[in-house]
């Protein structure tokens, strides 16, 4: 049986926090093959195949070659790094938090158990992650429509399963005196109170430390270590300049009463404008990578992938049981071993079946850049519309005789805001001052600067054409177009048959693979091909 070194802590270097050490018991916990599978899922999901990394693999290497030769004008930096990492990262950020509150204020009690509890949710956060990130919730609410699946949920379960799965683990629980309490409150913080009920739904820790459950992952307010992590170490990957510094809000961070609702986060009014620069930066990162227009259409080929395979590649589950696609996420057993491996078990299944054929030849397309043609979009006017009844309304206004059908169009919902739908989180944290340090007071946006946004949310409705036949995109245009006049949408701004390449200007290692007297015609697949690697 594994047995960890007594109370030894281990050194990382991480490419954003730099060098960092984390507990005996945290090192335990990653050393166990429920938390290594992390290092195999892609924290940005697909978004790898729109931002190819100059470091991670042979690929970008090649590409960053390439661009050195004069041969390539445009490479971009990295999106494969993992949720190992950017877990070790929260650890290590959730860690720095409740200790500079246990310094400043001993008057919390803050326990060393309190302390570790806090550093494990952070570690164990995203356990419950599928095979490309939310991907795998997009797949999960399709085939599985009555599901209730979510990966916080997972993430518990898998915390359960690593325990159950680890003698050496729980020993260690228990030689750091965490009981069946801490237990408890690692699972909550996590997850959340198991229901909401009662004038404090949660057991592992009594009201007067409501403030530690908003460390990893704030519900009130959404300044939490998760978030900090993921918008350094995301933009960081991306090459996107961000002017937020979380090490202020750790520094200017304070505990304080508030009467009803316990003790909670609190942050020094000067930090205003960097929690703004926050948000902005999360709302920066879904506009360019994480709901970037090709990064959603590859999104939704391997979701259509994914359904076309879900009852033909089976994982091994609890007593041995097979289990498809879909299951997976159910059995922790099965879970331990599902990563984005599956794209290439896809790719080499032997099977014959028509789903499995399809299923190949999408996943194909993807890696030959033959994608989805992207038709245009429209924004609704009225938020009770939903893309359901968009797509209704485009089914219904199919030219005669056409060969376009609903099999053949794709909506894609684009939500682009602060965090909290059209609500200013800033209006839910609550501020000190300097010279009143143990009085609440909210801050007004009007108060901050009248160029701060008037609305904090933004819906976008994108239709994508699933072939790429000419008459077809054609037709899905007219569709468009009568559906949002139908509805009453925005004027939708609708795109061109994808026929002639754009010119590259300025140089002439690309222009002479090209002859100016005349410009190649492409098909859609090759233009869109051209258009992603430009974008």
């Amino acid at each position: 049986m594994l047995e960890c070194q007594g109370d030894r802590e281990k050194v990382f270097h991480d490419a954003v926090h730099g060098a960092f050490s984390l507990p005996a018991l945290c090192v335990a916990v990653i050393d166990t093959p429920q938390f290594q599978r992390l290092r195999f899922l892609k924290q940005l999901g697909s978004t790898c195949y729109v931002y190819p990394s100059a470091a991670h693999t042979r690929f970008e290497h090649s590409l960053g070659f390439i661009k050195m030769t004069g041969a390539c004008c445009f490479v971009f930096p990295a999106a494969t790094h993992n949720r190992f990492e950017h877990s070790l990262g929260v650890c290590h950020l959730a860690g720095q938090l409740v200790r500079a509150l246990q310094a400043r204020q001993p008057d919390l009690n803050i326990t060393d158990e309190d302390v570790l509890c806090v550093m494990l949710a952070g570690l164990c956060h995203d356990l419950g992650h599928g095979p490309f990130s939310h991907m795998w919730e997009s797949f999960v609410k399709k085939a599985r429509p009555n599901s209730t699946w979510k990966h916080e949920n997972a993430s518990i379960k898998m915390f359960d399963h690593l325990l159950e799965e680890n003698p050496h683990v729980r020993s260690e629980f228990e030689r750091k005196k965490l009981g069946k309490k801490d237990v408890t409150f690692i699972r909550e913080l996590i997850g959340g109170p198991k229901t909401d009920g009662g004038e404090w739904p949660y057991e592992g820790r009594p009201k007067q430390k409501a403030f530690l459950y908003e460390v990893v992952a704030n519900k009130r307010t959404g300044v939490d270590v998760d978030k900090w992590d993921y918008i350094l170490r995301d933009t960081h990957s991306l090459g996107i300049k961000v002017t937020f510094d979380y090490r202020r809000l750790v520094q200017f961070s304070r505990v304080l009463e508030v009467e009803g609702e316990g003790a909670q986060l609190c942050v020094r009014d000067k930090e205003c404008d960097n929690l703004y620069d926050m948000f902005h930066a999360r709302r920066v990162l879904h506009r360019t990578a994480y709901q970037h227009r090709v990064v959603k259409t590859i999104d939704s080929m391997l979701v259509d992938a994914f359904l076309y395979a879900d009852k033909h590649i089976l994982y091994p589950g609890t007593d041995g049981n097979k289990l498809a696609l879909g299951d997976t996420c159910e059995d922790m057993v099965a879970y331990t071993y599902f990563t984005d491996e599956v794209f290439q078990r896809i790719l080499l299944a032997e099977e014959n079946h028509p789903d499995i054929i399809r299923a190949k030849e999408i996943l194909k397309n993807i890696l030959a850049r033959r994608l989805y043609l992207y038709v245009g979009h429209t924004q609704p006017t009225n938020e009770k519309i939903e893309p359901e009844d968009l797509m209704k309304a485009m089914v219904k206004n199919i030219p005669p005789e056409s060969k376009l059908n609903e099999e053949k169009l794709g909506i894609q919902v684009v939500h682009l805001s602060y965090g909290m739908g059209n609500e200013d989180p800033i209006e839910r944290v609550r501020f000190f001052s300097k010279t009143r340090p143990n009085q609440l007071k909210f801050i007004r946006k009007e108060e901050v600067s009248t160029m701060l946004p008037q609305r904090f949310q933004e819906i976008v409705f994108r239709l994508v054409c699933k072939t790429d036949e000419e008459q077809a995109f054609k037709d899905a245009r007219i569709t468009f177009a009568a559906a949002c006049k139908e509805l009453k949408l925005k004027d939708p701004a609708i795109d061109s048959w994808p026929s002639i390449l754009t010119p590259v200007k300025h140089n002439s290692s690309v222009s002479s693979l090209c002859p100016s007297s005349t410009q190649p015609t492409l098909t859609a697949a090759q233009k869109l091909n051209f258009d992603c690697l430009s974008t």
